[in-house]
């Protein structure tokens, strides 16, 4: 048997408490409610999810348009996003551009967003068209 096998150093076992440690600290926060957490901003959830392809501006030209087949919502065409319900808008950004007929790449975010911040992320929405309902 290996001696180092049979009589581990202290700075290894230490090592290993604090990876150990670490890994359950890191499971707790991931597995505990949002109770007492606030929602970012959600100009910031925006910038995060949503300008990759709705761009910094909101107009459709984000860093990923030209890698799309179909260019994405301008979110400050008041016309196009006026004759758009809240509940369309609201659909579309939980489960996916398909689950309202428009196109398979614009993603769901129900799995990473709440329906609170969805509904907040439509009332943004009626801010940036200037079409607010």
């Amino acid at each position: 048997m290996n001696a180092l096998a049979k009589y581990p150093s202290p700075a290894l076992s230490s090592w290993k408490s604090l990876v150990l440690a670490s890994a359950l600290a890191a499971a707790a926060l991931l597995l505990t409610p949002d109770i007492g957490r606030a929602d970012p901003p959600i100009e910031q959830v925006y910038n995060i999810y949503c300008a990759q392809c709705h761009g910094l501006k909101r107009n459709g030209t984000g860093v990923n348009l030209p890698g799309l087949s179909v260019r994405p919502r301008d979110h400050t065409d008041s016309k196009g996003m006026g004759d758009t319900p809240d509940d369309e808008l609201f659909k579309a950004i939980k489960e996916g551009g398909l689950a309202v007929n428009k196109s398979v790449l614009m993603p769901t975010w129900g799995a990473v967003l709440s329906d609170k911040q969805i509904t907040e992320m439509v009332k943004y929405l009626r801010t940036v068209c200037h079409c607010g309902k």
